[in-house]
Order: C-alpha cells, then structure tokens, then sequence
C-alpha cells in the first residue's frame, strides 16, 4: 500500500556499514519502522541522514506491507525546516531526550492524530522561543493525555499525589509522592509552555523529571529510562 503521510522522526540505527533503520511515528499509521538502505551513500541524495535527526518532521511516501516488517521509504523531504532546534544545544538536549522517552512509550501501529498535531506544535514553539528550561517536563506531562494516564486532577487540594492510581489523596501511600514533590508536580500540571520558565530551581526541575520518569514507569509496561537523562541533566544544571 502507497502512503502519503507526516511522520516525525523517533529513533535512527545504523544497521551493517550504509544502511539505517529508522522508528518513525506517523500522522496516519502511528508507529513505523523504516530500512533506508545506502543510507549513509552520497548517491541516494533523497535519504540524506541529516532528515533521521532526533523529532524531524518529515513528510514521506512510503510504501506499507504491513506485515510486522520493516517499511520502506519511497520519497522523503523535510515537512518542516527547524531553524534553532539542531544547532542550540539545549533545544539539541532537549529533542533528544524526548525522543528517546517517546521511542519508548508510543507502541501502537495505528493512528493518534491528536498526539501528531500535539507534538508537532509543540516542536513548532520550542523551535521558536528562547526560554525554554520547562518545555520538556510540561510536554511529557502533557503527552500522558494521549497516551490515557493523565493524572486525575479533580482532587488537587489533597496533599499526596498516589503514582500508581494517577490521583491526589489525603494518605500517603508506598506509591505516593511526598507532600513537598505533591506540591511542585502540581505546580507542574498548572504551566503551559508560555509560563515563567523561572518558576523552578534547578533541583526542583531535576526533582519533577525524576517523578515523570517513573510515573511513565508506572503507567507503560516494559518502559526503559532513557540513556540521555544524564546529558540533559549536565546541561540543565
């Protein structure tokens, strides 16, 4: 089958000496993961590695056996050009956690168009805005809305935040947060991208990654830290 679609970039893995495969997650087919042979040939002027960076927008024909196997590419070109994202380190940071905690926690081969055009957006702001310490915390909470474990928040003023349940209680459980972590996940679930990026210390923001972690653990069997955590720390500290 012929496909037509957007599709950002996930993950890349360099298979034999000049080969990729590339773990896509597309607007119409959800997850897909894509053989791009002589990847790394000047020849194939199409398939240029610079298109498989860490959350590239693509728009891609592809065709589609949908057989469990890897895809493969049939024209590739850039869906949109980021200008700041691949040449500010933090931004480069940033994306490549990112794209790491979703390569682990997207898994459906089937379409989440509202996770798309969120996504998409989002990587439309951060390309865009210079003040950015918070964008990754506020988008992996914000990414659990689509993927169905948004934390309950009709109960906010309880001081404890259960983790495996996803709701706020008056008892601290084993799987509750403490009341001071409850406080800044709250603090958390009230920002949006154009909030004050200073409304957290560093050690507060290094607290809120380390909750959302493990509430993606919680909440996604099978989830792996992402090998890209300590990077992001050493630059954010």
């Amino acid at each position: 089958m012929l496909v037509k679609t957007k599709a950002i970039v996930l993950s890349s893995l360099k298979f034999q000496e000049k080969s990729l495969i590339v773990k896509c997650f597309t607007l119409s087919h959800g997850l897909k993961s894509y053989f791009v042979r002589d990847a790394f040939s000047s020849r194939k002027s199409n398939q240029k590695i610079a298109y498989f960076q860490p959350l590239t927008i693509l728009e891609i024909e592809a065709v589609h056996k949908n057989k469990g196997t890897l895809e493969n590419f049939k024209e590739i070109k850039i869906g949109t050009p980021f200008h700041s994202i691949h040449s500010d380190i933090y931004k480069s940071t940033i994306v490549m956690f990112i794209s790491e905690m979703l390569h682990h926690s997207i898994h459906e081969e089937e379409a989440n168009e509202h996770l798309f055009t969120f996504l998409e957006t989002a990587l439309h702001w951060l390309d865009n805005h210079d003040e950015i310490a918070n964008f990754h915390l506020i988008l992996l909470l914000e990414t659990t809305k689509y993927l169905g474990f948004y934390p309950d928040i009709s109960d906010m003023d309880m001081p404890f935040f259960e983790m495996n349940e996803g709701v706020f209680t008056p008892f601290n459980a084993i799987s509750s947060l403490t009341e001071h972590e409850s406080n800044l996940f709250k603090k958390l679930i009230d920002l949006k991208f154009d909030t004050d990026q200073k409304i957290f210390h560093v050690i507060e923001r290094q607290i809120i990654l380390r909750i959302l972690i493990d509430y993606y653990s919680f909440h996604l069997d099978g989830f792996k830290k992402p090998k890209s955590l300590d990077v992001l720390k050493e630059v954010f500290s």
